[in-house]
């Protein structure tokens, strides 16, 4: 079966236009050869003879430098997830034992996959549909299946900017909106709803959601969310236009602003005790550190292999591969470190305005007779609050001091760091609010948040258009009509998001739908180039495109290391999957609380029309592979003449004498 496939892959090459149903089509040398043959050292070497590996199509863009294109692979890679989603998980999943598991991950698995899918970019010089039909077509549904798990994520992707833009553009408001309870219509008081809970999480339901108390109740699309869709699709789409040479300069902005937050806030009082509360948090689940690690850098989408076919065959992926993990990695610790020194300085304020609070209790049940005068705080406690308070209530007496303990509130530092996931949203807007100069950091930080999301989503529709440009050849004549006409109906097909429950589909998606396609994608990309492509010939292939050695770990990692961490984590999201009640936090209007509801089972059902979806083009790809290798192979069964003949030694010699020469190409010259 295997033979007859390569006997498929070039009969189009050999027959004569009346056999092969018209015009001649033409395929590269290299694609037939290196990526079909059985003996790849001879047949690579062969190779050079007939097509330079720098060669690049002169039908196809370029990035300017090489700048330029990290920053577009570090920009699709560095997203929300890395300053929203990594310092919750990091907080509630083992804090600094979290990071040291991501990292070890990071280089057993995260930058071999990615390295592996820039490699196949670069060399193919293709968008991922077609690469993985080269590599092995029995699995080339893959590209389809990553090229349909952009759309879905670029549809509510596209809705997690939109929040963040009308935060922004709110931001511009003095006083911040957020920081006070609204009035009700013709009267003075305020709204009963903004009352029984903080103004902060009333504006993000109220506000920015406009959200429904239940999945279930619909609507048409809030008005200012759809038009913040539109400007985002809006600004991705002159960006795409623009071309590659100007989406690289997206993700500079970021790195700056998140290096400059830092410092700030290091600097905060409290900072130290929100770092210290981080680092002592017990490990609880690795599964969610796999999670992250995946959706945070981004294999299985398509898109550094679509960035990466702009790129020189001759370029260095194996560096590139490391770059972009480790500024990921940087972003995200760095986001961590920004994140909860923040929050430490929020908890220290709250703590002390606490402190306070029950000294004015304790001072007027001291004026009304209630408490006797020895109970009075000194006057030092309203100059550092934090270490009075607590010297002055050890120094009281235990009877005096049981007596007054069920007048006060409970103080808690630790408690205030734990209010939940919305990181990016409620949480930073509460600690926006308690900042001197609270609109410029506000500013500030949902800049940097719009920022990150456009980077990742020009990313995301690189893995749509590229593959799109490479099976219709005639979208490239048209590169400015195709873009628009994928970001119309894209904005279209997200406003469903822009409805009161829209934000509860997002969940969703993002929380049980994402994980579980990534992860099989990412397996059979693995699988297919470590054990049926080969990850020897790989790297054989590699080594001479490069035209130096690479360390033969990558083919450890790849044939054993990352199909079993991959297998595992891929089994434990099906388990958690199938036994775990889906559910969304949801906002009761009538108490002003959130609440945990379950999706109804339409939605579940739902869930699964996804997963379906995503992975339904990899079985059907297979089965149309096997249809055209039986009807083939009938075909080349009743032919006379040979279909391809093998080639010679000499030629083999020949290629090996230049793969020599130009690995060492000074030695050669002495000679």
């Amino acid at each position: 079966m295997q033979n007859t496939w390569k006997s498929l892959s070039l009969q189009s090459e050999i027959l004569p236009p009346d056999e092969s149903g018209g015009e001649r089509k033409e395929f590269d040398v290299l694609s037939s050869y290196i990526w079909s043959d059985e003996d790849s050292e001879g047949t690579l070497e062969s190779t050079i003879n007939n097509q330079s590996m720098d060669e690049v199509p002169t039908d196809r863009p370029s990035w300017a430098n090489k700048i330029e294109y990290l920053l577009a692979q570090v920009g699709f890679s560095l997203g929300l997830s890395s300053v929203w989603r990594f310092p919750y998980l990091c907080f509630h999943n083992g804090g600094g034992s979290f990071i040291i598991t991501y990292i070890l991950m990071l280089f057993l698995v995260g930058i071999p996959i990615v390295f592996l899918e820039m490699a196949l970019g670069q060399r193919m010089r293709q968008g991922g549909i077609g690469v993985w039909k080269v590599i092995s077509p029995w699995i080339g549904g893959v590209g389809y299946s990553s090229f349909t798990v952009c759309i879905i994520v670029g549809l509510y992707f596209s809705m997690l900017i939109s929040w963040n833009l009308f935060y922004l553009v709110q931001s511009f408001q003095s006083p911040l909106p957020w920081t006070l309870c609204p009035s009700l219509r013709n009267s003075s008081d305020l709204d009963p709803e903004c009352k029984r809970t903080r103004p902060t999480t009333y504006f993000w339901y109220r506000k920015i959601l406009n959200t429904a108390d239940e999945m279930e109740i619909s609507g048409i699309p809030v008005l200012h969310l759809s038009a913040c869709l539109f400007v985002t699709w809006s600004i991705t789409c002159i960006s795409m236009i623009k071309g590659l040479r100007s989406t690289g300069k997206v993700i500079v902005l970021p790195y700056i602003m998140l290096f400059c937050l830092l410092i700030w806030s290091l600097l905060l009082d409290g900072a130290f005790f929100g770092l210290k509360t981080l680092l002592a948090a017990k490990v609880r689940s690795w599964r969610r550190t796999g999670n992250q690690l995946f959706l945070s850098i981004g294999p299985g989408f398509g898109s550094f292999t679509a960035i990466s076919s702009y790129i020189p065959r001759s370029n260095d992926c194996v560096s590139d591969a490391f770059a972009v993990a480790l500024l990921n990695l940087a972003a995200s610790v760095i986001a961590t470190l920004v994140v909860f020194s923040m929050m430490g300085h929020l908890a220290t304020m709250t703590t002390e305005n606490c402190y306070q609070k029950n000294v004015d209790i304790v001072i007027h049940l001291v004026t009304t007779g209630v408490l006797p005068a020895l109970v009075l705080p000194p006057d030092s406690l309203y100059h550092n609050p934090s270490s009075a308070y607590t010297k002055w209530m050890n120094s009281l007496p235990t009877q005096l001091k049981k007596e007054i303990i069920q007048y006060l509130s409970t103080c808690n530092k630790t408690e205030q760091l734990r209010e939940g996931p919305g990181v990016a949203f409620v949480i930073f807007t509460d600690i926006i609010s308690v900042f001197s100069g609270p609109n410029f950091w506000a500013i500030i930080i949902f800049l940097l948040l719009v920022t990150l999301g456009m980077s990742s989503l020009i990313g995301i529709m690189q893995g749509i258009i590229t593959p799109l440009q490479d099976v219709f050849s005639s979208f490239r004549r048209h590169t400015n009509l195709l873009t628009v006409g994928v970001c119309v109906p894209m904005f279209l097909g997200s406003l469903i998001f822009a409805r009161p429950s829209g934000s509860y589909f997002v969940n969703l998606l993002d929380d049980y739908w994402i994980s579980l396609p990534i992860f099989l994608i990412i397996i059979l990309e693995n699988v297919a180039m470590a054990w049926i492509y080969g990850a020897r010939r790989f790297l054989a292939d590699l080594m001479i495109m490069l035209g130096r050695h690479i360390s033969p770990m990558y083919r450890w990692l790849w044939c054993i290391v990352s199909p079993v961490v991959l297998l595992i984590l891929f089994l434990s999201t099906v388990i958690n999957l199938s036994m775990r009640t889906t559910t969304y936090l949801a906002w009761d209007s009538s108490t002003s609380k959130e609440v945990i509801r379950s999706y109804p089972s339409w939605a579940n059902v739902l869930l699964i029309g996804f997963i379906f979806v995503t992975v339904l083009p990899i079985p059907a790809y297979s089965m149309h592979t096997f249809i055209q290798v039986a009807v083939a192979g009938t075909r080349i069964h009743n032919r006379e003449e040979p279909v391809f003949k093998h080639e010679s030694s000499e030629a083999s010699q020949n290629s090996l004498s230049l793969l020599q020469k130009r690995q060492n190409p000074k030695k050669m010259r002495n000679k």
